[in-house]
């Protein structure tokens, strides 16, 4: 019954390690659509192998994936594209912590598009987390140097880049799972398997031909990053599994909840591994959303 949760735990572990790669590469050698590229190009290989080897292995053949799976996947597969490219920009911006805190505002609004688009509820307990997440956007929202009345500071770059990749990654989190919930007399694992395959082909060629739009060069330049770049690949095949597995499971909203435990281990690469301070507000808005995060587990 709960067999979700240790997998939201993974996934989030996965994806911290992914963050700090992309972190690295952005920085360094990659534009933030590169870097972005590089999750995908990366990963499709790996994936696709996978799934290949389980079929052989289990004699199964791939299940008919109708129109309102693709419109899902697409939808999910555009969303992430861009939400993954608002972080990497955020990056740039906020310290690495708190460019993942801003992301998490996810989970507040998963709650409302699962709910609209899927008709997923959430408890009152889960309104009340959401309450307090709100709390910690708004402590979060004003930067380090910046004067004057907090609301003023909603609409600075971090601010945007950190809530538009919420509401981008809300709306990847309900489609991926309207798209698994096309598939229900499959498996979960196997079900998760076939649509991270589906979603991460189209997002590898989407991606390649805007680079080859937009961006010329880039691609070579990821290519020229593969030995990070591979590792990002991975993590992010390790990660976006994991996510895919427990969204057949549970509602999004709850899913990304318990995966808001990535907040402490970002916290803890932006100190140990990118020596980067924290102040006193951001360790307040962070606590913020760690109680959100233990209320709607509580309210389950």
């Amino acid at each position: 019954m709960f067999a979700w949760i240790p997998v939201s735990i993974a996934a989030a572990s996965f994806q911290t390690v992914r963050f700090m790669l992309q972190k690295v590469l952005s920085s360094v050698t990659l534009s933030p659509g590169g870097a972005t590229f590089a999750r995908f190009v990366y990963s499709a290989p790996f994936i696709l192998a996978g799934l290949v080897a389980y079929l052989a292995v289990s004699g199964r053949s791939l299940p008919e994936l109708g129109a309102k799976f693709w419109m899902f996947a697409a939808i999910g597969g555009t969303a992430q594209i861009l939400a993954t490219v608002c972080v990497v920009a955020l990056f740039k911006q906020r310290n690495f912590a708190v460019g993942i805190t801003f992301k998490k505002t996810e989970v507040i609004q998963t709650a409302i598009v699962g709910l609209a688009v899927l008709g997923d509820p959430v408890s009152l307990g889960g309104w009340a987390a959401i309450l307090i997440g709100l709390a910690a956007v708004l402590v979060l929202s004003k930067t380090p140097d910046a004067a004057g009345p907090w609301w003023r500071h909603l609409t600075n770059r971090a601010s945007q880049l950190g809530l538009g990749s919420g509401v981008l990654f809300a709306f990847s989190a309900v489609s991926y799972r309207g798209a698994s919930l096309q598939l229900v007399e499959l498996e979960p694992m196997f079900r998760a398997g076939v649509t991270l395959a589906a979603v991460v082909c189209l997002q590898t060629l989407f991606m390649a031909f805007w680079l080859g739009l937009r961006e010329k060069g880039e691609i070579a330049r990821v290519w020229a990053a593969r030995k990070v770049a591979v590792w990002v690949g991975l993590t992010s095949m390790g990660g976006s599994f994991c996510w895919f597995w427990a969204f057949t499971l549970q509602n999004a909203a709850y899913v990304k909840a318990v995966g808001q435990v990535e907040l402490l281990l970002s916290l803890l690469a932006s100190v140990l591994f990118f020596k980067e301070k924290v102040t006193g507000r951001e360790l307040t808005g962070m606590g913020l959303l760690v109680v959100s995060i233990l209320v709607l587990v509580l309210a389950l």
